[in-house]
């Protein structure tokens, strides 16, 4: 699966020298050199690696209060090594690539100094933009901008001091080439944003189809986050926040908040059926997991975010598009996405079959980062 969104190719084989991928091809036309070393993945699938478009690395998905407290409050070193067990939880899951929406400049450089080979590519906002000032506020270090014009969809009833249509166009302004995803929600919102003149909506719950026909034609990616709703629904039950491992829920005690559950099925299910017209009308859409919220996982949560494209009618190489070479573009990770010729050899292998995926994603045969197996 090459990330195009293409149909599947089988017995092929993926030729690397010099950590570039110079040949892909049927396997009946393997040629056999004399020195050649030839690994035989004959019982795998291999596909490009991964890239979450929301995630916040610094950050604790415990359910427990005290433990993203203690997070919070933590010296540099302690941060630092929180940072590099969840780039370990990513890279675990085939996640190679990430798009992170805090100030975490000096947490990068300090785990960049010790890295591996084995690294992800790490792209950051610096803080949330929450006021017209953000932009000279984030403007050393940071990657690109993220807005908040919204709330997060599962906080909506938290009140923040929300930015107006003038300090988000000052915002846009005034951004100095940066790419800007703004998190927006609702019809009218969502409109602003693109008549302000943003790169990327995240989130985007009941934007409506005219928006999303917008989109489409003036090539603005989508990161829908279903997740996040299906998150909320999972706890909704019983008024407990989960503590997801997705396929095991662990709910802690708490008072079922009325009619809690029934909004939550209608978020997920008003998603899903925006997602499944945005596939419809050519959208470009990218897999962002909002790993590092309570309950949702870093490095494993971008194959359940994978799973909600599929329910909305995506096949599985578009999932894997969405997931990998549509991010990896808008964020310029010039070494990953797509595999063709002349890239970086950087890709997963899976042990099993194409109809196992996303499944299979938390159990990888091989993880090759610039040519070399890791």
């Amino acid at each position: 699966i090459d990330g195009s969104g293409g149909d599947v190719r089988r017995n092929i084989f993926l030729a690397v020298k010099d950590d570039i991928i110079t040949a892909i091809g049927s396997a009946a036309d393997l040629p056999c050199n004399d020195g050649d070393v030839i690994d035989d993945f004959s019982h795998c699938t291999i596909l490009p690696a991964l890239v979450d478009c929301s995630i916040s690395l610094s950050r604790s998905p415990s359910v427990d209060c005290r433990v993203r407290l203690s997070t919070e409050e933590a010296d540099l070193a302690e941060k630092a090594s929180l940072l590099d067990r969840q780039i370990g939880y990513c890279r675990a899951h085939g996640v190679l690539g990430v798009a992170d929406s805090d100030a975490i400049t000096d947490l990068v450089e300090c785990y960049q100094e010790g890295m591996d080979p084995g690294g992800i590519t790490i792209r950051t906002s610096g803080r949330l933009c929450r006021s017209r000032h953000c932009v000279s506020d984030n403007s050393a270090g940071c990657d690109f901008l993220k807005i908040a014009y919204s709330g997060n969809i599962e906080d909506r009833n938290a009140s923040h001091p929300g930015l107006n249509y003038a300090d988000l166009c000052h915002i846009l302004q005034n951004r100095g080439g940066q790419k800007a995803v703004v998190v927006a929600n609702g019809l009218r919102p969502v409109e602003e944003a693109l008549e302000a003149g943003c790169d990327a909506i995240e989130q985007g719950y009941a934007m409506g189809e005219d928006n999303l026909r917008k989109m489409a034609e003036t090539n603005v990616l989508w990161i829908p986050s279903v997740l996040r709703a299906k998150n909320a629904l999972d706890s909704a039950g019983t008024g407990g926040d989960v503590c997801c491992r997705f396929s095991h829920r662990y709910v802690a005690p708490g008072k079922p908040i009325p009619g809690a559950e029934a909004f939550w099925k209608k978020v997920v299910a008003e998603q899903l059926t925006q997602l499944r017209f945005a596939r419809k009308i050519g959208v470009t859409t990218a897999v962002g997991s909002g790993a590092g919220s309570v309950g949702i996982l870093h490095g494993e949560s971008v194959a359940e975010e994978m799973k909600l494209f599929i329910k909305a009618g995506y096949s599985r190489e578009e999932a894997i598009r969405c997931a990998s070479e549509n991010g990896a573009r808008f964020f310029g990770m010039e070494q990953l996405g797509r595999l063709i010729v002349g890239r970086q050899a950087t890709f997963l292998i899976v042990r099993g079959t194409v109809q196992q995926l996303p499944r299979k994603l938390s159990y990888l045969e091989a993880v090759y980062v610039d040519g070399v197996r890791h």
